[in-house]
C-alpha cells in the first residue's frame, strides 16, 4: 500500500544537500534511509515496497540515489534523486553501495533488521551508526512550512477537544465516546492515529485505549487523541475532563493533584528556551510533581518530538542532553496516575522560539 507525495513541501533538493553535508561533517561514508517518515522528509515520497528493499542512499561524494524494486519505480518518478531499479533475483544491497567501500555507515531507523543484517554481511568491517541521530538537526529543526502544518494539525485536534465535554455524559460507555471521537477526528484529518478514553481507574494506565466501562457523574476521564493531515503531519493533544462538566463532583484528591499537574506543565513550558536541554524541561515538570508528593505516580517522560512521526526527537526526558533550538516541535505532557483510582495528563504541542516557546494547542487546560 502506498501513500501519495507530500503536498506543498517542495525544497527536497535543499534537504538532500543538507543531509549530504551532515554526513560529510560526521565522517560518514554512506547513509542508508529506508521508507517511512525520514524517507518522506528527504524525498516527499511515502512509497512502500513491503519486504523488498527501497533505500535512499546519501553519500558526501555522489548525488543521492534511490534503490527500489522495478515494480515501484514508477511511483518514485519526479523525486529529486537518481533512481536505480532492481528485479527479484538481483542483489539490491550491492547496488545500493556500488562504487563505494564505506568504513562508516549510517542506517535509518525504519530500515528493518533483515536489510541491516544484509548490509552488515556485505560491508564486513564497516562500523554502523544511526542515521536518525546523524541527521537529527534536519529532522528536529522544523522549517516554516512544517510549523504551519503542525499549527494546522493542532487547530484541527483542538476543534475535536472542543466537542468532548458534550460527549462525556453519564450512562455512555468509553467505546461510544471513542466512536464519536473517531468521526470527529476524521472531519479534520485524513486518518486517526489513536484514541484514548480512560475513565475512572482506566485513566491510571497511560496507554489505555477504551473499553465498555460506563461513565458516571464526577468520573475523571483522560482523553488523548491524534490524527494525520493530508500533508503527513500529526496532531497529538491530551486533556482531562470530568463527566458532567462539574469539577467539584470529582474526588477531592484528584482535584488536589490536578492543580499540581497544571503547575507542573506550566513549569515545563516556562523552561523552554534555546540552549536549555531536553532534560532541563523534564526536570522542571517533575520537580513540581515530586515536591507536591505525587512523584511516584509520574511514570513517563515529559514529552516527545512530533512531525511526520507522532513520536520523534527531541525526547523530553532525563538523560537527554540535547540542547533545544528554535523551531524544534515537541509535546509537554506530564501526568499523574494512581492505580485503582484515577489518572490525569495535560499535553500541548509547543515550538521553541528565539526567546521561549509557542504553544500550538489552544484548547483550555482547566478541568471541564
Amino acid at each position: 500500500m502506498q501513500r501519495g507525495r507530500l503536498a506543498g513541501m517542495t525544497d527536497y533538493p535543499s534537504r538532500l544537500q543538507r543531509a549530504r553535508e551532515a554526513v560529510a561533517a560526521q565522517g560518514i561514508d554512506v547513509a542508508l534511509v529506508g521508507t517511512g517518515a525520514e524517507f518522506a522528509y528527504l524525498t516527499g515520497s511515502w512509497v512502500s515496497s513491503h519486504e523488498r528493499l527501497t533505500c535512499l542512499v546519501i553519500r558526501p561524494d555522489a548525488e543521492p540515489v534511490i534503490v527500489a524494486p522495478r515494480t515501484d519505480i514508477e511511483s518514485l518518478e519526479g523525486v529529486a534523486t537518481q533512481l536505480r531499479g532492481w528485479s527479484d533475483g538481483e542483489d539490491p544491497y550491492a547496488l545500493a553501495v556500488e562504487g563505494c567501500t564505506p568504513r562508516k555507515v549510517a542506517v535509518g531507523s525504519t530500515l528493518t533488521a533483515d536489510h541491516v543484517l544484509r548490509f552488515q554481511e556485505l560491508l564486513d568491517g564497516a562500523s554502523f551508526t544511526l542515521a536518525t541521530t546523524a541527521l537529527a538537526d534536519l529532522f528536529t529543526r522544523k522549517d516554516d512550512e512544517e510549523i504551519t502544518e503542525l499549527r494546522r494539525a493542532a487547530q484541527a485536534i483542538d476543534a475535536v477537544h472542543a466537542q468532548v465535554p458534550g460527549l462525556l455524559q453519564a450512562g455512555r460507555t468509553e467505546v461510544e465516546v471513542a466512536e464519536d471521537l473517531r468521526a470527529l477526528i476524521l472531519r479534520e484529518h485524513t486518518s486517526v492515529d489513536f484514541i484514548i478514553v480512560g475513565s475512572g481507574a482506566h485513566g491510571a494506565n497511560p496507554h489505555y485505549d477504551f473499553g465498555d466501562r460506563v461513565l458516571a457523574v464526577g468520573d475523571p476521564v483522560v482523553v488523548d487523541i491524534g490524527g494525520t493531515l493530508s500533508s503527513g503531519y500529526h496532531s497529538d493533544c491530551t486533556r482531562t475532563y470530568v463527566v458532567g462538566g462539574d469539577p467539584s463532583a470529582a474526588p477531592e484528591d484528584f482535584l488536589d493533584a490536578y492543580a499540581v499537574l497544571e503547575q507542573a506543565q506550566a513549569a515545563g513550558r516556562a523552561a523552554i528556551r534555546p540552549g536549555a536541554t531536553a532534560q532541563d524541561v523534564d526536570r522542571a515538570t517533575r520537580e513540581v510533581i515530586e515536591e507536591a508528593g505525587w512523584g511516584e505516580f509520574f511514570t513517563h517522560r515529559t514529552g516527545h518530538g512530533i512531525g511526520l512521526s507522532t513520536h520523534e526527537e527531541p525526547f523530553i526526558m532525563e538523560g537527554n542532553s540535547l540542547q533545544l533550538a528554535a523551531s524544534m516541535a515537541f509535546s509537554i505532557e506530564p501526568g499523574i496516575y494512581v492505580p485503582g483510582k484515577w489518572g490525569m495528563r495535560l499535553e500541548d504541542i509547543v515550538v521553541t522560539t528565539e526567546d521561549g516557546y509557542e504553544s500550538l494547542n489552544q484548547s483550555p487546560r482547566e478541568l471541564r
